[in-house]
């Protein structure tokens, strides 16, 4: 979905968001590398899914910095903040729908184990992680969040459904929670059913036992597209890292890439 070479608009655009550049201290010393050249790498990485250790000098600083930026910037909320503004963006442009929402998961191996990381039950029991997304009726990514494999999509749904974000960018009040849910059997449940629409949520999730022909599947393929445009960040295909913060760092980043090009063909269309 994306070029391994970092797009100048994306940078223009989350450049006020980023923390300022480090100078070096009154004893001097080497300048930080400029986060221009560390974005790069992120993106690279992200796009390619190489090793840290694998990035090319070429591009300017080592994989490590790469990584050491991610985790700060995660625990600073930056990259949420990036996502948020990529939405509000969306939603200025009238690409972002928040009425509907659909929501699904998919797994992915996690070599080496890790934080967020539990027996597959669809891969062996081999170590996974599995990632809860949450889009709009058009597939803009709201929600992502990581869980361990072996956790189930019951226990997944009210946690990412809370995170539902309040965007602004238009006049009156922001949405707080949408209208509708749509979501597959594997989120059956007549609890799950009652606290949404406790929360004022419209539930259309798939009766497992249920005869075919809900029609639902009309509405809830493009949470299955999303999914295969993050999935297409190769990064995003495997899981490497260890630490919950990189996970979340580099589900965040996705989320954020999807969003940009979203908005760019939106724009240039």
């Amino acid at each position: 979905m994306a070029d391994a070479c970092m797009p100048e608009g994306f940078y223009e655009l989350v450049l006020p968001l980023l923390p300022p550049e480090k100078e070096p201290g009154p004893q001097g010393g080497r300048r930080a590398i400029a986060h221009h050249t560390v974005l790069k790498v992120i993106w690279f990485v992200l796009v390619t899914g190489c090793r840290w250790k694998d990035v090319p000098q070429e591009l300017g600083c080592c994989g490590e910095t790469g990584r050491t930026r991610i985790q700060a910037w995660e625990r600073a909320g930056t990259w949420d903040q990036i996502h948020h503004l990529l939405l509000t963006r969306l939603r200025q442009e009238n690409q972002l729908h928040l009425e509907t929402v659909i929501i699904d998961s998919t797994h992915v191996r996690a070599f080496g184990g890790g934080e967020s990381s539990g027996p597959s039950p669809v891969d062996r029991r081999k170590k996974g992680t599995r990632y809860t997304l949450l889009v709009d009726r058009d597939g803009v990514p709201l929600v992502i969040r990581s869980a361990p494999a072996n956790r189930s999509d019951h226990q997944e749904i009210l946690p990412t459904v809370v995170e539902y974000p309040t965007i602004g960018g238009k006049p009156g009040r922001p949405r707080t929670h949408p209208e509708k849910l749509y979501a597959d059997a594997a989120y059956d449940s007549e609890a799950t059913r009652s606290i949404l629409r406790w929360l004022g949520i419209e539930p259309h999730i798939r009766y497992r036992d249920g005869e075919h022909g809900s029609h639902l599947g009309r509405v809830r393929w493009v949470v299955e597209r999303t999914i295969s445009w993050i999935k297409g960040l190769r990064r995003l295909r495997i899981r490497y890292d260890r630490l919950d913060t990189l996970i979340d760092g580099w589900t965040t980043i996705a989320a954020a890439v999807v969003c940009f090009h979203i908005l760019k063909d939106a724009v240039a269309s």
